[in-house]
């Protein structure tokens, strides 16, 4: 029989050959595979692509991997998209502008010859005068038509901003007419209220002025819109223009035809309200004999 030390000793020694065999083999497993070839890690699958020699899509450009360190390929992606959506909007507006069509005016009037002519005004209409004498219906020329009076306050109110459209626009003609002694006109262009103003080209009405608010500004652009005119760089209302020659103060004086109409009505009136049956009972006569 083997003693009992010998016995531990012999285990001892077992137990450290297997200790030592089984590191040996663990430190092998650890050990890479010389015969095999080295990994490499890419970080985009177009990355891969390119250095392992496989052709790339078309249409497609890889990212560079510092430019997708800490985020930053988010931002070059989100760049590249905004140019695209910039260029294709660019791309277009390009488009629209060059279809889009040349603006047609409603009056194609024809300039006049302004040869000779120093200064421009507005030219007056006297009760003799007949506006169909002055406006030539075999020509194209655009005339600019104000039916006023001297005693209406909105007439006068326009009259600076009237008297420098001449200036503005020394192509077109302008005329102003009392509307109190041309009622016949008045009635033939349907003239209802003062001011009136009609755009003309020969002796044919083409547009009405409807605005409230009558100021140099908006008479220029209704004039550039009706006929495709430019006005002068000049479009202020100069001091020499609330002189004349459209009055700018209203003038106080009697309108004879209102007091005759007046006068007319009520005469008639009178007149009616005495041939009614209710009213003859008042006028005592030989028909009506009071009984006791």
């Amino acid at each position: 029989m083997v003693p009992v030390p010998d016995r531990f000793r012999s285990v001892a020694i077992w137990l450290l050959i297997s200790a030592i065999a089984r590191l040996s083999h663990g430190d092998e497993a650890e050990l890479p595979d010389q015969a095999d070839p080295p990994q490499r890690i890419f970080r985009t699958a177009e990355m891969a692509d390119a250095v392992m020699g496989v052709p790339q899509s078309a249409g497609m450009e890889p990212l560079a991997g510092d430019e997708c360190a800490g985020g930053r390929c988010e931002e070059a992606l989100l760049s590249a998209v905004i140019h695209s959506d910039s260029s294709d909007t660019e791309s277009q507006n390009f488009t629209v502008t060059e279809t889009e069509p040349a603006k047609t005016y409603k009056v194609n009037c024809e300039r006049r010859n302004i040869t000779g002519i120093e200064r421009f005004t507005v030219q007056l209409l006297n009760a003799s005068q007949d506006l169909m004498d002055l406006l030539n219906a075999n020509s194209s020329e655009c005339s600019l038509v104000l039916f006023y009076t001297t005693w209406c306050q909105f007439s006068a109110n326009l009259a600076p901003h009237f008297n420098a459209l001449p200036r503005v626009f020394p192509s077109m003609h302008f005329l102003a007419l009392d509307a109190s002694q041309h009622s016949s006109l008045s009635t033939r262009f349907g003239t209802v209220a003062v001011p009136n103003i009609l755009l003309f080209q020969g002796a044919k009405p083409m547009a009405r002025f409807n605005q409230t608010d009558r100021t140099l500004e908006t008479l220029t652009s209704f004039i550039t819109n009706q006929t495709g005119f430019e006005a002068s760089p000049d479009q202020t209302v100069r001091d020499e223009d609330r002189v004349g020659p459209l009055p700018a103060v209203p003038v106080k004086s009697i309108d004879w035809l209102f007091v005759f109409s007046v006068l007319f009505i009520s005469s008639f009136t009178l007149y009616a309200i005495l041939c009614t049956d209710s009213i003859r009972w008042l006028i005592p006569g030989p028909d009506h004999e009071h009984q006791d």
